[in-house]
């Protein structure tokens, strides 16, 4: 049990991470909390217009989640504690203790948290996300489609289990983190992706 606790606040650590605000910096950029939605993630780093550290900061929020997994594997973790793991990363990245707690909206993270728990799950995720992000140019509807799949794919491949709970539980998080952006897309003034910020 120690050990499992210690496992998780190595993944909430490592989660915390904030690559959007640390690649920003190193880019000459401004905060990506002081435009736009204010979410330090790719997204909004994207609106800078700087397409380069989007990437960047898209890689380093996916990296985060599969690296906490990868190092508590090879520490010796079993499966279960694994993926327990993955889920404190993309907590921290919500609730970063390096922020304050104010975090972003976690999907790169989900999807390397995916990705360390089974590719096909992540692909199929990822590919949902893609597609709906193409045909709407929404990156928060895309989102909350890939988290509607994502129990779904998790279920269907591994029953009720540590995996699937875990997926169950981002996945709801991420509706939730994403319900501002819920009320916009409503009310039809939710930002599309390429959109540059706001003077």
């Amino acid at each position: 049990m120690e050990t499992l606790v210690l496992y998780l606040i190595l993944g909430y650590l490592i989660g915390s991470l904030p690559f959007a605000v640390i690649v920003s910096k190193a880019f000459g950029l401004a905060d990506p909390r002081s435009f736009g939605s204010g979410n330090p993630g790719a997204t909004n780093v994207l609106r800078s217009g700087n397409k380069a550290a989007a990437a960047l900061t898209l890689l380093g929020d996916a990296a985060k989640g599969w690296l906490a997994m990868a190092v508590v594997a090879k520490l010796g973790a079993g499966g279960a504690a694994v993926a327990w793991t993955g889920l404190a990363a993309f907590l921290g990245h919500l609730f970063p203790v390096f922020l304050k707690f104010k975090g972003g909206k976690g999907v790169a993270t989900a999807i390397g948290v995916l990705i360390g728990l089974d590719g096909w799950i992540a692909l199929g995720a990822a590919l949902t996300w893609l597609a709906t992000a193409v045909l709407t140019r929404y990156s928060s509807l895309a989102a909350l489609v890939a988290a509607t799949v994502a129990p779904t794919l998790a279920l269907s491949r591994h029953g009720i289990g540590a995996v699937s709970v875990v997926v169950a539980i981002m996945c709801l998080l991420l509706i939730v983190r994403h319900k501002a952006n819920i009320v916009r897309l409503v009310e039809g003034t939710e930002s599309r992706i390429g959109s540059k910020k706001k003077a």
